[in-house]
Formats: structure tokens, sequence, C-alpha cells
């Protein structure tokens, strides 16, 4: 392996290690944040799966051709996927939601908050 295929390996590998502790990461910050809010009352595990399913439906946008995964923020909620952001095109912006509700353990997704940007139109 000469050292240009060995440099990307090695960014790739701590590209996948880096972006697997994200998920962690939002738990933890979802549980310091609910321990001050007496009214939240899902479970870690319920975190832990929206965590998952955000991470998640962003890489697939990531993977997915004719979707600029940078322009759509993702939150999930019990299960419930919220897309916000501007896209191109309306193609693009049911592309999204159709990716979105692919992703195992998701059971809606709001995709009202994405706009078409108005060049596009």
């Amino acid at each position: 392996m000469n050292h240009a295929n060995l440099r990307k390996a090695l960014f790739a590998a701590a590209l996948v290690a880096g972006l697997g502790t994200v998920p962690f990461a939002q738990v933890y910050a979802q549980d310091s944040s609910a321990a001050m809010s007496k009214g939240d009352n899902q479970t870690v595990a319920g975190k832990a799966d929206d965590a998952w399913i955000t991470t998640k439906v962003k890489s697939e946008f990531a993977t997915t051709k004719n979707v600029k995964a940078t322009d759509i923020s993702v939150d999930t909620k019990d299960g419930m996927v919220t897309l916000t952001g501007t896209v191109a095109t309306a193609a693009e912006k049911s592309k999204a939601e159709h990716v979105a509700k692919s992703v195992k353990g998701v059971k809606s997704v709001d995709a009202s908050g994405l706009t078409v940007s108005a060049a596009a139109k």
C-alpha cells in the first residue's frame, strides 16, 4: 500500500471513529438537559434510538445523489424526524423525505421545514 492510500485509509478510519461517537455525545447532552427539566419522560434507550436515527438519516443524505446533506438539518424526537433547511428543487425535497422515511425506526417525517430556494422555482 502506498503512502497516499494509507493516508486515505487512516483518514477514513478516523472519520468513522469520530462520527461513531456523535450519537453518544448527543444522548449525554440530552440527558444533561433532561435532568434540569422534569417534564421529559423519554427513556435513555429512546434518546439513544433518536440519536441513532438522526445520525443514520444524516449519513444517508450524505451518500444519496441529488440531496445536499449540508443544507438539511435533522432532528428526531420519539422516532419522528423533522427536516429543516433549504433545498434546490421540489424533487430534492421529496427525495430527502423519502430517504428519511426509509431509515429503520423512523415513525414519521415532517418535511414542512424544508423550503425550495427561490432561484430554483
